[in-house]
């Protein structure tokens, strides 16, 4: 694994879902489809969307996590959920969160209505340094970074230009195909 190099397992940035920072959320997870409609992005669906700037930079991502958190805007009530999340909360709890904070109570036409105002750039999470790695990383490196950050992707750089994202379903493919030729 420390052989094998980043940019051979990643989708290249421009086969991937994009959208300005200024699009809709509606647009943005039509993009998404169209993305799996093309086919593109190997044997899997892509999960994320990528915020481009107007320079065509990446400047956030918009995950399955986000568009849920985005539809109900209570989460932000609630705290750093990323945080909260590794304590190991329990189901009791979770439970009762969904009760008293009045979760997803808001009928399904009004979060409808949410999207059509709701930008990119509100949904979208800012990137930080754990979500960049370089093309010519290792193998070993990236999986370090997936597991122990809990991401499904990373984004790939080359210097300081994103050119491709990594995703842990090509990781887990890519070394799933190895598993079946170890001799046991």
């Amino acid at each position: 694994m420390k052989n094998q190099i980043l940019k051979d397992l990643m989708v290249p940035l421009e086969e991937y879902a994009c959208v300005g920072p200024e699009a809709t959320l509606q647009e943005a997870v039509a993009i998404l489809e169209e993305s799996w409609q093309r086919g593109r992005g190997g044997k899997f669906k892509h999960r994320a969307i990528l915020v481009l700037n107007p320079a065509g930079e990446v400047v956030g991502k918009i995950s399955h996590w986000d568009l849920l958190q985005s539809l109900e805007p209570k989460y932000r009530q609630i705290g750093d959920l990323d945080r909260l999340s590794h304590f190991g909360l329990n189901v009791g709890f979770m439970k009762s969160m969904v009760d008293k904070e009045e979760l997803w109570n808001d009928p399904w036409e009004f979060m409808c209505s949410r999207t059509a105002n709701l930008l990119a750039k509100d949904a979208m999470r800012p990137l930080g340094p754990d979500d960049f790695v370089d093309e010519q990383d290792t193998l070993a490196h990236a999986v370090h970074l997936l597991v122990m950050g809990r991401k499904l992707s990373v984004l790939v750089r080359r210097g300081n230009k994103v050119v491709g994202i990594l995703r842990i379903v090509d990781v887990c493919d890519s070394i799933c195909e190895r598993l079946k030729s170890c001799a046991i």
